[in-house]
């Protein structure tokens, strides 16, 4: 059976309506009954929401209920960010009403930064790894549905799909170690915490620099699609990026994880909502952080050696921290 993926109209119909209309067109039914157990990561890589790096509020609350359609054993969240600068998810679940949308639909808000944790172990070019993810996502669930947003990225290129259960990982220090390894590591991730479904949140793209940088773009369109490879594919040629210049997409690509366009059907033609070409511009401040996400000596000096403070302190004299990192909580 051919992949398929819905696009929807934001500025025609609600967050609501498109995402029921998608689930319908990807036949969600077929793999969901009752008694599924679905767990929803959005992106929340930000302390407080901002257009075009997060998942709206609006959208998360949307999915909540239209897959309350299908089952009722629904839960959401995500692990701590910040990467070298860490903060608590649970203060963003506050600050973005995710704490209010549990309350009001029955539903369980998890930080992933809690709770038990199991191994797993692959190999990866001539090297072993062994990586803690939340055993909530590896055993206690049926299916990860992903609700990430399109956006260009400073070491990635874009992170769509797959990249956003990078959040998954519980430790940020984990994920500053495997960095250089990130286009195989991101695979075994989505496949340990069963990634399946996407509802991608295109109301805004974010454009020039990313993650958390950039132009917000007002794009108004949302994704469903039945598998991350599919979302990728279509993402990709909305936003105008040959697949062929990302990398980990590439990788996923070649390791069977992305179909042929040919192979996906959509329910309109995706150039209808082509806009503005995305493009990554990295600024000076962001070659260090690249450099380090591509080599596990660098890394290690940047965020883990005896220097890593004093190196953070130069970057921080010509570059403005990403947020107030001397916070004591969201107010």
């Amino acid at each position: 059976m051919a992949n398929r993926a819905y696009i929807g109209d934001l500025s025609v119909n609600d967050y609501l309506t498109n995402i029921r209309e998608g689930l319908s067109f990807i036949e969600w039914g077929r793999t969901v009954s009752s008694d599924t157990r679905i767990f929803i990561k959005p992106n929340l890589t930000y302390p407080t929401f901002r257009p075009g790096v997060m998942t709206c509020p609006e959208a998360i609350e949307a999915a909540i209920i239209a897959i309350k359609d299908y089952t009722p054993h629904i839960m959401i969240g995500d692990a701590d960010s910040g990467g070298y600068n860490r903060f608590s998810m649970d203060e963003v679940y506050q600050a973005t009403g995710l704490v209010d949308f549990a309350q009001k639909y029955g539903v369980q808000v998890v930080n992933l930064s809690s709770g038990s944790r199991r191994a797993i172990n692959f190999n990866y070019s001539g090297k072993s790894f062994s990586l803690d993810l939340p055993r909530l996502l590896t055993d206690e669930i049926d299916q990860l549905v992903t609700m990430p947003v399109p956006k260009v990225h400073a070491n990635t290129t874009v992170s769509l799909s797959f990249k956003n259960q990078w959040g998954c990982i519980p430790e940020p220090t984990d994920r500053l170690k495997l960095h250089p390894y990130f286009q195989h590591v991101i695979l075994e991730v989505n496949r340990a915490v069963k990634t399946q479904t996407v509802i991608m949140d295109g109301t805004y793209g974010l454009n020039g620099n990313g993650p958390m940088k950039g132009q917000a773009v007002k794009l108004n369109w949302l994704m469903v699609a039945d598998h991350p490879g599919s979302a990728a594919q279509i993402a990709l040629e909305m936003m105008q990026i040959p697949l062929e210049k990302v990398r980990h997409l590439r990788y996923a690509q070649q390791q069977g994880w992305i179909p042929e366009r040919s192979s996906i059907s959509t329910n309109v033609e995706p150039a209808l909502f082509k806009k503005e070409a995305f493009y990554m511009k990295r600024g000076l401040t962001d070659w260090p952080g690249y450099l380090a996400f591509n080599s596990s000596f660098l890394a290690y000096l940047a965020y883990f050696s005896p220097l890593a403070g004093f190196l953070h302190w130069l970057l921080y004299l010509v570059r403005e921290p990403l947020y107030d990192y001397n916070r004591k909580k969201i107010v």
